[in-house]
């Protein structure tokens, strides 16, 4: 596992600590790695959320109306 040395502000020191202390996480490196897992998974779904809406402005846009898209969506979703 490759080691880093890293700075931290005193308000992100302490809660790391209180973390730890907690005994929610066994120390400061897991938290660290469970942190940066969570912002890998988040960025994820924003990069799928971000394709989707480039998609769907490529595609122009409607002049139906809220109604008329709901029909088709509920026609599309009960096959």
């Amino acid at each position: 596992m490759a080691r880093q040395s890293i700075s931290l502000t005193r308000p992100n020191d302490e809660w790391l600590k209180a973390q730890v202390k907690s005994e929610e996480y066994s120390s400061k490196s897991e938290l660290v790695n469970d942190l940066i897992r969570q912002a890998r998974k988040q960025q994820v779904q924003v990069d799928w959320i971000r394709a989707k809406l480039n998609r769907s402005e490529a595609g122009g846009f409607t002049d139906e109306s809220k109604e008329q898209i709901l029909k088709q969506s509920k026609s599309l979703l009960s096959g």
